[in-house]
């Protein structure tokens, strides 16, 4: 099956989150399945300053307003189509955010050209190459299936949207519908018409073949009014079209025995070596080196991700006896009070705003626990990360967290199956009851050990979830529906 993937980032070229490492890693394990993608993303100038030797497949003379080049290119495992439009993404800043950390004030007309281009390729754009299905990836390719439908040439290929964070919608005036191509009448209420507003994310709920979300426990909260965040209604009204896959890691990345981000490598026979990492750790952030559990966060500081939550219980880790370290970057109080906190205790707890690679890795390697305290999690990437390091998770009992995660409960410690902490509801105060259990588990040295030990051994690659695609795929297609999902001889 040939697949076209419509991102707006991609790991290792371009990451603000989690969405760039599915994006990264689901095709290369899809390939297990005999399903060959080529993903379709924007080129910002940090992904050209990576590629060499793409070449041009089509030319657009006026792409909504201005010239633009379609181009093909290979980077690692990767095969990409880049939208090359200087006019909509060759400028300063991110993706998504200026230099000054504000909404692009076009990505309305950003994402709707990408949106379009993907669904020209899908009606034939490239005569040696048509896909089989295309998949989208939240609001910002979501209006990919909208242009399908009123295509005549791609109106007939099935196409999936994957949610990854249903808070982010696509929102605009009605008025830049005249502006991206689409008729008037997809501002209604079975298309793109949200309160007044348009949502890009609403028209590929209603437009795409199928919907799936990164979990199945977020695939039955976003159709509930707390959790549906005013989409609610449109995804239950889609119930046979919605379901759940579970993300997976790239275990080729993230793997604590290859990592070169790593002083020292180590599986779970060698779990000792993870102490010259513990140790360049809070070399890194300048904290003291005396007993206690590190505690570590690498999160967006929102308040979707708890980051208020972790704020409240900084200085609560410091007096317990244990380190706190946090990379991440988000809305500014979050930051203010926890820098506030690292001056008040600099020995005891290192903040740096912003994300790295690198010191990702290592934080994932050398800290005793992570904390994820999301109030909504759809499916969360860091957790499997910290299981696969052996670092203990502590975090919320929501979304794809509770799928992941094996609260260490006194039945699930004698059965060995248990990984980390969960609590429920999130507050500050269930965050601070879970961190108490953590630093108990962690002077139990046997106890901890177990912990870490189980969590190493869980599997949460990809292989399994790249079979639920590659299923969901061939369902889509009339002529594969009968036939099984064989992994080729590159699986085995």
């Amino acid at each position: 099956m040939k697949i076209l993937s419509v991102t707006s980032e991609i790991f290792p070229l371009i990451k603000t989150g989690g969405l760039a490492d599915v994006t990264g890693s689901l095709p290369k394990a899809l390939t297990g399945y005999n399903c060959y993608t080529r993903t379709l993303v924007p080129g910002y100038p940090t992904l050209f300053a990576k590629l060499a030797g793409a070449q041009r497949v089509h030319f657009f003379p006026d792409l909504f307003g201005a010239p633009a080049s379609l181009l093909e290119a290979r980077y690692e495992q990767l095969d990409l189509l880049i939208l090359d439009a200087p006019a909509l993404y060759n400028r300063p800043g991110g993706p998504y955010l200026d230099e000054t950390g504000r909404d692009h004030v076009d990505n309305w007309k950003r994402f709707a050209v990408l949106s379009y281009v993907a669904s020209a390729i899908a009606g034939g754009l490239i005569r040696t190459w048509s896909p089989d299905v295309v998949h989208t990836h939240d609001w910002q390719t979501a209006l990919t299936s909208v242009y399908m439908k009123y295509s005549t040439n791609a109106r007939n290929v099935p196409s999936v949207l994957t949610i990854h964070n249903l808070a982010f919608q696509g929102q605009f005036p009605t008025s830049v519908v005249s502006q991206i191509g689409l008729p008037p009448e997809v501002v209604s209420l079975d298309c793109l018409e949200y309160y007044g507003d348009v949502s890009y994310l609403k028209g590929g709920i209603r437009t795409a073949t199928a919907i799936t979300t990164v979990s199945p426990t977020y695939a039955r909260e976003v159709i509930s009014p707390e959790l549906g965040m005013g989409m609610a209604g449109a995804l239950g009204s889609r119930p046979r079209a919605l379901t759940g896959i579970v993300n997976g890691i790239d275990t080729e990345i993230w793997n604590p025995a290859t990592d070169a981000h790593l002083p020292a490598t180590y599986d779970h026979k060698s779990i000792r070596l993870r102490s010259r990492n513990r140790a360049r750790l809070l070399e890194t952030f300048r904290l003291d080196s005396g007993p206690g559990p590190i505690f570590a966060a690498v999160t967006r500081l929102t308040w979707q991700k708890g980051g208020d939550m972790l704020a409240e219980v900084a200085e609560e880790i410091s007096q317990l006896g244990g380190r706190l370290i946090v990379l991440g970057k988000g809305e500014e109080h979050i930051e203010t009070a926890l820098l506030a906190a690292a001056g008040r205790h600099p020995d005891r707890i290192g903040v740096r705003i912003g994300y790295d690679e690198a010191t990702a890795h290592l934080i994932h390697g050398g800290a005793d626990v992570v904390i994820q305290p999301s109030r909504f999690e759809p499916c969360g990437l860091t957790q499997l990360y910290a299981l696969r390091y052996g670092a203990v998770p502590v975090v919320s009992r929501t979304g794809g967290l509770s799928e992941t995660i094996i609260d260490a409960n006194d039945a699930a410690i004698s059965a060995r199956v248990a990984t980390g902490f969960q609590f429920h509801p999130a507050t500050a105060e269930n965050l601070r009851l879970s961190i108490l259990r953590a630093f108990a588990a962690y002077h139990d040295p046997k106890k901890w050990a177990r912990l870490q030990n189980q969590g190493m051994k869980a599997n949460f690659s990809w292989e399994r979830s790249a079979e639920q695609y590659a299923a969901l795929y061939a369902q889509l297609i009339p002529d594969r529906r009968m036939m099984p999902i064989v992994p080729s001889k590159a699986a085995e």
